[in-house]
């Protein structure tokens, strides 16, 4: 059984923008139409799911391991790591 689908119109579309999806298209070996539904599949991947904040992604991972206290933010200015140590 077809899931229903909707259907898109897009009007004045730039000339330009249209050329650069047709050239963007033949490089992937697919339609223009299928190109759009693939650039618009990922944008609106993105909008369905909160990006968890940094912080509280750090954290997470640490409280695994047994950290759970808080750690004092560093304020100079980072280095780079010497890698031939």
């Amino acid at each position: 059984m077809e899931r229903p689908v909707a259907q898109l119109l897009v009007r004045q579309v730039d000339d330009d923008v249209a050329a650069r999806l047709k050239r963007r298209a033949r490089r992937h070996g697919r339609s223009m139409e299928e190109e759009v539904r693939h650039i618009l599949r990922d944008a609106a991947k993105g909008e369905s799911r909160d990006a968890p904040r940094l912080g509280s992604s750090i954290a997470a991972r640490f409280a695994r391991v047994g950290l759970d206290g808080d750690l004092p933010e560093l304020r100079q200015k980072a280095r780079p790591a010497d890698l031939d140590q």
